[in-house]
């Protein structure tokens, strides 16, 4: 791995990255990871992205297998997923080290419309690869562009579209080459996850977001549980429990408060469904993190 880059990615994170490790930077859709003693299991939604493995280890589940990526492993994510991760390698040391960028669909759909001929697969939506030099290489130009920040408007966009294109020619394409066609399911799928991003709190019905995608409900509902892994319904519950738990831990909104604010009209529901996905109801579980901070 690029010494550079660890560097570079090192130095960035340890003086940005907020309590979770992770540090965004000006440049959109680029953020760095760094911790430095192995977390606890992480519950998320991951956008489409590519995350280059630099230092450490961190253990990912999508669906019901375990991935773990390893120093010189990319992987990358082609859809909207639920994930469940932990950083299962990470030191004084040698703090767990990563960069991620999200992947942008217009640049792909550019980038496809130009690559004519080039083979388009329905490969997995999840997948881990050895790191092409590359990408290595176009991250750190990337990172290196941050101690310029009157170049990163100018000069950003040309560097994503590079690193878009390196992982369209390289291991990675197959799998993301169906997200360069606006017509393709994962594509029309996307359009109703950003729905359901922007307006998880409210009540959405499939025919409302089967319209947004384009599509006729039963077909609707049928793609997006093949590509998401869940129903629209189990979906949006997961991104109002993600953001309720954060309102928790990170801004001291109490169970009642945060229930309310993600669409949840019952406390007691939230409270069930909180204890079935993280394993603790939301009250003992504020309370557990608070008592582990303090022991810290």
């Amino acid at each position: 791995m690029n010494n550079l880059l660890i560097n570079a990615v090192d130095r960035y994170a340890a003086a940005h990255a907020e309590a979770s490790g992770m540090a965004l930077t000006p440049f959109d859709g680029l953020s760095t990871m760094r911790l430095t003693a192995p977390n606890e299991l992480q519950h998320s939604i991951q956008k489409p992205l590519v995350c280059l493995v630099l230092q450490g280890a961190k253990q990912v589940t999508i669906g019901k297998e375990p991935l773990e990526l390893r120093p010189g492993n990319s992987m990358l994510i082609s859809a909207d997923l639920p994930a469940v991760s932990q950083i299962v390698s990470a030191s004084e040391q040698e703090p767990y080290l990563a960069i991620a960028l999200e992947l942008d669909l217009s640049v792909l759909t550019d980038l496809t419309t130009a690559m004519e001929g080039a083979p388009v697969q329905n490969g997995a939506l999840v997948q881990t690869k050895p790191t092409q030099k590359e990408l290595i290489t176009t991250a750190l130009r990337m990172m290196e562009l941050l101690d310029k920040p009157e170049s990163i408007p100018i000069l950003q966009a040309q560097l994503v579209r590079e690193m878009h294109y390196w992982l369209l020619v390289g291991e990675h394409g197959p799998a993301i080459r169906r997200l360069g066609w606006p017509d393709a399911h994962v594509r029309r799928v996307a359009r109703a996850v950003s729905v359901l991003r922007t307006d998880y709190a409210k009540s959405l019905s499939v025919e409302q977001l089967a319209s947004s995608a384009g599509m006729s409900p039963s077909s609707f509902f049928n793609h997006f549980r093949k590509v998401t892994t869940l129903s629209p319904l189990q979906f949006q519950k997961k991104l109002r429990l993600i953001e309720a738990r954060r309102l928790m831990l990170t801004e001291g909104s109490t169970a009642s408060h945060a229930a309310f604010t993600v669409g949840y009209e019952s406390v007691s529901q939230f409270t069930r469904e909180y204890r079935r996905m993280f394993g603790l109801p939301p009250a003992q579980e504020t309370q557990e993190v608070k008592r582990k901070a303090h022991a810290g």
